[in-house]
């Protein structure tokens, strides 16, 4: 049985590639690490966005499990625009309604949605490692998970909180999406 795991990163500092983890999210991982070692599978390969808060948080699981851990450009979170924007959560809600939608210099939701598809579809195809591990950002796992899900969109997005975990797996020919992360939602708006 075909598993991935898609998890949102824990809670960090800020919104650049190098932004670390808050102490509350430096907590997150290892809460993370624990709720991972107690799934009823064992995790084989592990790819995260090359984004620091992503590493930091999946890095106490993978050390106990002395599991590499590699990184991927395709899991970097989508760039809305390369200017600082002050309506950003508009914007984002219209690229969730107008997959085609960009700013300049920005990337569409389609943009992310594929780079990131063809990430997964290796992932599914992977006959070496069965349960797999994938650790991103908000807006490209809501993205990712409208693979699987096509009703998840921007109202969902909302619901995200970080970190967040979802298990897909592949049960006969169709694969089934299950948040497995149990925290209080938050009105923390993230992505």
């Amino acid at each position: 049985m075909k598993r991935i795991l898609m998890i949102r990163h824990c809670h960090a500092v800020g919104q650049h590639s190098d932004s670390p983890l808050t102490k509350k999210g430096n907590q997150q991982a290892y809460e993370l690490a624990r709720k991972l070692e107690h799934l009823s599978f064992p995790i084989h390969r592990i790819i995260t966005s090359p984004y620091l808060r992503a590493q930091e948080s999946i890095k106490p699981f993978a050390a106990r499990q002395n599991i590499t851990i590699e990184t991927d450009e395709r899991l970097k979170e989508r760039l809305l625009s390369e200017q600082p924007i002050d309506d950003w959560i508009d914007i984002l809600e219209e690229s969730f309604q107008n997959f085609h939608f960009k700013l300049p210099g920005g990337e569409s939701s389609s943009d992310a949605y594929t780079r990131s598809e063809a990430l997964l579809k290796e992932c599914m195809e992977d006959e070496e490692n069965e349960n797999i591990i994938i650790v991103t950002h908000g807006n490209l796992l809501a993205l990712m998970l409208q693979k699987f899900n096509v009703d998840f969109g921007f109202h969902e997005w909302k619901t995200l909180t970080n970190p967040d975990v979802f298990l897909i797996q592949r049960i006969g020919g169709e694969y089934i999406t299950e948040r497995i992360w149990e925290e209080h939602q938050t009105n923390d708006i993230k992505y």
